[in-house]
């Protein structure tokens, strides 16, 4: 019974610290690029765009698929960073906790 009760508390305490870490990762930003940085998007943590940074040299008529490309490339720069950066955050949460490979936190 001393056990339950002490893994409650445990479950409590990560809960607790989950809601912590899903805050701070609201307020994240990463940058993104493409082209050399002729293109450049910037995220919070929850994968909203806060801004879009386009070099003037960009700006042909002719060119307009390529510049939708490198605007979707950087933001998916920007995302896969968000990403890597939530990760490592988990994992330092977690850190020590017997929890099964291949289980996705949070949940």
């Amino acid at each position: 019974m001393k056990d339950l009760l002490g893994m409650m508390g445990k479950a409590r305490e990560m809960q607790a610290k989950f809601q912590q870490m899903q805050e701070e990762l609201a307020n994240v930003e990463a940058s993104g690029q493409s082209a050399g940085g002729l293109v450049q998007v910037t995220l919070a943590g929850k994968f909203e765009m806060k801004s879009l940074k386009i070099d003037p040299s960009l700006f042909k008529e002719d060119d307009v698929e390529i510049l939708e490309d490198l605007i979707l490339a950087a933001h998916n720069d920007a995302k896969t960073k968000v990403e890597a950066i939530m990760q490592q955050k988990t994992q330092e949460l977690t850190a020590g906790l017997p929890i099964p490979p291949g289980m996705k936190l949070p949940f």
